[in-house]
């Protein structure tokens, strides 16, 4: 098989493939939590050195699980309901959740960079529920593509960290004002490991990941009601249980303890 150079992706795009490898390295395992035939597929497509990486991570596979379930849950509660997956990557969530897609009504809005969605159109399947939108989140026209009439949800998976904190802030703020009565998802980093980030964090000898100076503690989210324009009622997606250690995220009694209140990553829900 003819693989696709994945080279061509640089710096946060990079990540992209970052992500895919842990959650096709997990769904290829017989013992995996997490299956993603479409995952493996384009792991097996794209050529790169993914060794430079280091270790796969498991919080990638975790937070994935976190975010479908939460996006099940609201395409349930809200059939013919828009998603907007800004900053996709190689992520590939919407045919994780095809059950909940029956409903003809649904859509799905695959937002990112040119260089990402042209290796997304010529690897992943074409579907008349799912739009690809060839541009940077940071670029508000992708909210003219989205009927506001309908419920919409806004996710931001592994996106936020890699901003700016008044950038992140600002687009937290503009997708609460644009559609008043919508939800966003998103994950961030506690500010320890901003800070690593920062200073030059190496996941092997080759590569060092690009600075991540966004961050929020699950104390400070609960505080964006009072600090960012149009956002109401914040809640805090927990972690589903992983294997090995990340079991400990099925124990919710935890997350009241250090280090885990302020050490470990949020992924947060807000109403607008």
């Amino acid at each position: 098989m003819t693989k696709i150079d994945g080279s061509v992706l640089e710096g946060v795009s990079a990540t992209a493939l970052w992500t895919l490898r842990s959650r096709a390295l997990e769904s290829q395992r017989p013992d995996g939590v997490l299956h993603d035939p479409w995952a493996e597929h384009l792991f097996d497509s794209i050529a790169f050195d993914y060794a430079m990486f280091g270790k796969p991570t498991h919080y990638h596979v975790v937070r994935a699980l976190a975010f479908d379930r939460y996006i099940h849950y609201f395409l349930r509660q809200h059939p013919g309901a828009a998603v907007v997956s800004l900053a996709e990557g190689f992520q590939t969530s919407f045919w994780r959740l095809q059950s909940a897609l029956h409903d003809a009504g649904s859509h799905w809005y695959s937002v990112d960079l040119a260089p990402v969605m042209a290796l997304r159109e010529k690897l992943l399947p074409t579907d008349a529920r799912l739009s690809n939108v060839a541009a940077s989140a940071l670029d508000r026209t992708w909210m003219d593509r989205i009927d506001g009439d309908r419920p919409v949800l806004i996710t931001a998976e592994g996106l936020l960290m890699y901003l700016p904190p008044d950038v992140a802030l600002n687009l937290i703020a503009d997708c609460a004002r644009r559609f008043p009565g919508g939800k966003m998802i998103f994950d961030s980093i506690p500010p320890s490991y901003s800070r690593r980030t920062l200073r030059g964090l190496k996941l092997s000898k080759d590569y060092t990941l690009p600075p991540m100076p966004f961050s929020l503690s699950s104390a400070q989210s609960r505080k964006l009601p009072d600090t960012v324009p149009g956002v109401n009622h914040v809640h805090k997606l927990p972690l589903p249980a992983g294997r090995g250690i990340w079991k400990l995220c099925g124990f919710r009694s935890l997350e009241r303890l250090e280090p885990f209140r302020t050490m470990a990553p949020t992924q947060v829900r807000f109403d607008a």
